[in-house]
């Protein structure tokens, strides 16, 4: 979108089928679902419920291990999202079904690249300020009036919570010690009267696009603190015995070799600023790889010769001493 003068971007394209009208544009780092949810939420805010949402085949739309007996098992968070404030979502099964975005994509790619070049947009802040103003242009030229012209969206029912739907939501079993994991993140819950019924019942973990989580039961908030996993262990803090040092080191050279990232099968957070698990800004993921990008050589210090060596001397040593 910027053409080499700022980042790499993706848009977020929302389009009327009825008068092929833009509804709502959002630049991002990426397709993820965080940026979709945050997106979908500022649409429904301006406009109200659809009836449907059309869209491609993407991941973040459709999963393919849905249940015939159970319409929510299956789905994928965003899905999940929808299907709590009763709206459907239709995957397009031929590119001339989704014709119509494809279109308007075409035109965006050409004015709107255009736009944000004699504007000097270069960030994608600065392109989600400008969205409006373009939108406004763009569907006073190539908008067509509907045949119907009644407004389908609907009003949001009172039981219907829009800021609690659009989150990632994931089910974790609380222990008889009222913690839980989520993303390697060890969770303790503060031992109130309702925390302690909940010992070995399931609790949601709701992890907001913009940064917040909580832990809830029944739509109550439970109060909790945290204990990084990732960041527990310190050498300094344990290596004082002289006979452990040589062990302590070896296994220093082998934590050295592992990942120290989340849960691959954790969210994606290009699309949050500030959160608990410390990444501020959209390079980095949530144990993610990019797309089109193979991860790099794990390094093995299993059959290493001078781990291995080391590793006798040192158990030579200890039981010598013993």
């Amino acid at each position: 979108m910027f053409e080499n003068r700022g980042p790499k971007c993706a848009l977020l394209v929302y389009i009327d089928d009825a008068t092929g009208k833009l509804l709502h544009l959002r630049f991002a780092a990426s397709e993820n679902t965080f940026d979709y949810l945050h997106a979908t939420k500022a649409y429904l805010q301006q406009w109200g419920k659809p009836i449907a949402f059309y869209s491609d085949k993407h991941g973040i739309f459709r999963t393919t291990h849905a249940s015939k007996k159970d319409r929510t098992s299956g789905l994928t968070q965003f899905g999940r999202a929808l299907y709590e404030l009763n709206i459907d979502i239709i995957c397009a099964n031929t590119p001339q079904a989704k014709g119509r975005v494809e279109r308007a994509n075409q035109t965006l790619q050409d004015r709107l690249v255009k736009e944000l070049r004699l504007r000097g947009i270069d960030t994608i802040a600065a392109a989600n300020a400008y969205a409006p103003e373009f939108m406004a242009d763009f569907n006073r030229r190539f908008g067509k009036a509907p045949r119907n012209p009644k407004d389908m969206h609907r009003p949001f029912a009172e039981h219907e919570n829009l800021d609690g739907a659009m989150c990632r939501k994931e089910v974790r079993t609380l222990s008889q010690a009222l913690t839980l994991r989520y993303d390697k993140v060890l969770f303790i819950l503060d031992p109130t009267d309702l925390a302690k019924r909940l010992a070995g019942k399931k609790v949601i973990v709701c992890d907001y696009p913009d940064g917040r989580l909580e832990i809830t039961h029944e739509a109550t908030s439970l109060p909790y603190r945290t204990f990084d996993t990732l960041r527990s262990v310190h050498r300094s803090e344990v290596v004082e015995n002289k006979r452990l040092d040589d062990i302590l080191s070896i296994v220093a050279e082998m934590q050295a070799g592992r990942e120290q990232q989340r849960s691959k099968g954790g969210p994606r957070r290009t699309g949050q600023t500030d959160h608990m698990f410390g990444i501020r800004d959209g390079s980095q993921s949530n144990g993610y790889q990019k797309r089109g990008r193979k991860p790099g050589p794990r390094t093995d210090f299993t059959n290493d010769p001078v781990v291995i060596a080391r590793r006798q001397q040192a158990l030579a040593r200890l039981k010598a001493a013993e």
